[in-house]
């Protein structure tokens, strides 16, 4: 153990470890999900017939592009300090570490459907370079959001310290 974990409850370091783990597991998966979705698009363009579909090409690599910024938005948003703040002071460290779990969870799934989308155009298409751009994406993406424990460790002892003032004791 980190000399400065000693400040976090034996439950709550239990609740981190769990589902920091399962957080981890999920990302990683998916991780080797896009791959084998890359290998599988590699070993598919020989019995795919190549198509010049001009009207899908832009579509889909916008699509990606908005797909890949919308993930680093929407995890930028959901990691907010006044956010997690406030998800701290109104459910403690359980939901904050519930919180934390979710929004990583919800960015993977993007990076996941970033994947879809490039493998689709490829079956589409029969042009394997759709998948690999998604790939690289969506890897970028999974690699983005990975959760570092230390950070989730860090997260939970400054939104759930136990120095903050008691409302009680401060009538406005």
């Amino acid at each position: 153990m980190m000399e400065t974990s000693t400040a976090l409850t034996a439950n709550v370091q239990t609740e981190l470890a769990r589902r920091h783990k399962a957080t981890k597991t999920t990302i990683l998966s998916l991780l080797v999900a896009v791959f084998l979705l890359c290998i599988l698009a590699f070993v598919s363009t020989r019995f795919l017939t190549e198509r010049n579909n001009s009207p899908l090409h832009m579509p889909v690599l916008i699509t990606i592009l908005i797909f890949g910024l919308g993930a680093i938005a929407f995890r930028r948003t959901k990691f907010a300090t006044m956010r997690l703040q406030d998800i701290a002071a109104l459910q403690g460290a359980s939901g904050l570490l519930i919180s934390l779990q979710r929004a990583t969870l919800q960015v993977a799934l993007i990076a996941a459907a970033v994947a879809v989308i490039g493998f689709v155009a490829t079956l589409l298409t029969g042009d394997a370079s759709y998948t690999y751009r998604a790939g690289v994406v969506a890897a970028g993406i999974l690699l983005y959001c990975y959760p570092v424990r230390y950070s989730w460790e860090q997260a939970v002892r400054r939104f759930t310290s136990e120095n903050e003032p008691n409302p009680a004791e401060n009538p406005s």
